[in-house]
């Protein structure tokens, strides 16, 4: 074998050599990647793909927010457009969507069990709910207000007075309207219902003189027979929620309840629903 013919095969083997590792180490990287790629996109958004469906859980008798419209038995509101909105973003499909009939009562549960992979219905954000729950950024601020019947003689908090005010159990509302009462100097009773069609009705029969709610909610139980009192208090926030352990999904919610506020779109469903 010639000299140069030495040279050649050495050359060819380094060449071969220098092949491998490069071959080898572009593999590394796209493994690492792929890794990362997992564990960004995390179990919880995954769970959800391979299902195919984002499960939401909301509520059902909150017109323009999450709401069952009977004429047409077809989920409506602010709540149920960005529920499909997230679903379109994680699975491309924005009716790969189950709702799920939720309550103050039912929510945690079924957000800790699993059954649901996100809440969406006038879900106040607290300091305290955070430690249980997943918030995202706010989607909308409202305050608590009153609704009482056309003819009653109520026409500001005051008049109240030794009466009785209905709230939905398990709501934010009861705690703030305790507070209020002591602020206003007032003796007045709170009595709990399991839903806010019950305290409509329960206005209706008389049981209470008042019906304490976010404003939003009660603008959906307005009609001729009833009227809402220009006081408001206890400012409160929306999020999105998600079960505590599931930081990565809320954070991916989050970024797309940003870019709806950043595109005018949050605002732009805010107008349809006339809120």
């Amino acid at each position: 074998m010639t000299f140069s013919a030495i040279i050649a095969g050495e050359t060819g083997t380094r060449a071969m050599k220098k092949r491998i590792i490069i071959y080898t180490v572009t593999l590394l990287m796209a493994m690492a990647f792929s890794l990362t790629a997992c564990s960004g996109t995390d179990a919880q958004i995954k769970d959800i793909q391979d299902r195919g469906v984002l499960r939401v859980g909301a509520k059902v008798d909150v017109p323009r927010f999450g709401y069952l419209n009977p004429a047409t038995n077809e989920m409506e509101g602010l709540e149920v457009d960005i529920a499909r909105i997230i679903a379109k973003d994680i699975l491309g499909d924005e009716n790969a969507v189950s709702f799920f009939n939720i309550t103050a009562q039912t929510r945690g549960p079924m957000l800790d069990n699993g059954e649901i992979d996100i809440v969406i219905a006038t879900f106040t954000i607290t300091e305290e709910r955070k430690e249980t729950f997943n918030f995202t950024r706010p989607y909308f601020t409202d305050e608590l207000g009153y609704l009482v019947l056309a003819d009653s003689a109520v026409v500001k908090p005051e008049d109240l007075q030794k009466k009785s005010i209905g709230v939905v159990q398990a709501s934010t509302a009861k705690a703030a309207l305790e507070e209020e009462i002591v602020n206003l100097g007032i003796d007045a009773t709170i009595r709990e219902y399991a839903s806010y069609p019950e305290v409509k009705a329960g206005l209706l029969k008389g049981e209470v003189e008042a019906f304490v709610a976010d404003k939003s909610i009660l603008f959906g139980y307005l009609d001729d027979g009833a009227r809402l009192l220009d006081a408001g208090f206890n400012p409160q926030q929306y999020g999105v929620a998600t079960k505590k352990s599931n930081d990565k999904l809320a954070e991916h919610i989050d970024s797309i309840i940003a870019e709806l506020e950043k595109d005018g779109k949050l605002r732009a469903l805010k107008e349809k629903w006339k809120l």
